[in-house]
């Protein structure tokens, strides 16, 4: 047995012909006015479509602005969060930088301390030599 042909194309063929009717015979028989109105009334349908398309058009436009503007403010939060932690990583730093140099200047004065014991116990131990004291 032989597969059955499918009948889609003939009926595409036949909604085609009654368009085509339907414009002709509401043009009057002139095919210059069927085809003008045929294409007056393909933009309109194409714009109402477009009209009523999820996302397009001002809508399309507003949902941007609101990404746009959290994503904005996404950035201006993480900006002023790292101002915040460079701000206190200074301080640290400062903290730091501070008991540094206090711990450095107390063992340079014991350094110094120890020196000078140092010298003044040799000099002592010098000028005993030379009768004095």
């Amino acid at each position: 047995m032989a597969q059955p042909k499918s009948r889609v194309p003939l009926y595409l063929g036949l909604g085609a012909a009654a368009g085509v009717g339907y414009y002709l015979y509401t043009a009057g028989g002139s095919p210059k006015v069927a085809e003008k109105q045929f294409e007056s009334d393909l933009s309109k349908a194409s714009a109402k479509i477009k009209s009523e398309l999820p996302g397009s058009g001002k809508e399309a436009q507003k949902d941007a602005e609101k990404y746009a503007s959290e994503a904005g403010a996404k950035v201006d939060s993480m900006v002023n969060k790292a101002r915040t932690d460079l701000k206190e990583a200074e301080g640290k730093f400062d903290a730091y930088r501070k008991d540094a140099s206090k711990e450095t200047l107390k063992k340079i004065d014991e350094a110094d301390r120890k020196i000078e014991e140092g010298a003044a116990k040799a000099k002592s131990g010098i000028s005993s030599w030379f009768g004095g004291k």
